[in-house]
């Protein structure tokens, strides 16, 4: 039966008080669901192809909303990524998993949310060792709340428009997906912020 985020939130609890794995919703190379992998061992290269979700929020001038990865992270610490990015539970749809993850890390939820596509990578990070094998899900919106991040999954916010990211992208590591679903998610995001030429 599939995991809504009701019952896993609730399984993440066995007996003794330790934590149950996390489960990942493996995909084939059409996005079709074939079964489920612990989130770690299917991040272990050579990885396994799971699905994933990447959100782009805009503040009202069309500033981007960036977060530095908190340095506590098992996976890509303390680097520069898009709004926010995870996993959906399995069974859950993409779009319900990164409203639901966008305030769970940020405190803020979008007042607007459109889908903008997928797009299918394999990025090894050579920090971690740990590879990344998704099945992307993209999503721009709106924020319109002051983010107020969870310490433990976000270490820095900043919104930025499009120089200031080129320029930021320059000076410091960004996490290892992150060029490559910001272009992926560019044509939405052109026609969210109505800034073609910038984006």
């Amino acid at each position: 039966m599939p995991i809504t985020p009701a019952s896993a939130a609730a399984s993440d609890l066995s007996s003794g008080g330790s934590a149950a794995p996390i489960m990942l919703e493996l995909v084939d190379e059409n996005g079709t669901t074939i079964g489920t992998a612990e989130k770690h061992s299917a991040h272990v290269p050579p990885g396994r192809l799971h699905r994933a979700f990447s959100v782009f929020l805009f503040d009202s001038t069309g500033r981007l909303l960036l977060q530095r990865r908190a340095q506590g992270k098992y996976h890509s610490p303390g680097v520069w990524s898009n709004t926010c990015c995870g996993h959906p539970y399995p069974g859950e749809p993409p779009f319900t998993a990164a409203a639901r993850r966008t305030a769970e890390e940020l405190g803020v939820s979008p007042s607007l949310l459109c889908e903008a596509g997928t797009v299918r990578y394999n990025h090894p990070d050579p920090a971690s060792g740990l590879v990344e094998q998704e099945y992307n899900h993209l999503f721009v919106g709106v924020v319109k709340g002051e983010p107020r991040p969870d310490p433990e999954e976000v270490g820095e916010t900043a919104f930025v428009t499009a120089a200031e990211l080129a320029k930021l992208h320059e000076e410091g590591p960004f996490s290892a997906w992150f060029m490559t679903v910001l272009d992926a998610a560019r044509p939405a995001i052109r026609e969210l912020t109505g800034q073609s030429a910038s984006w």
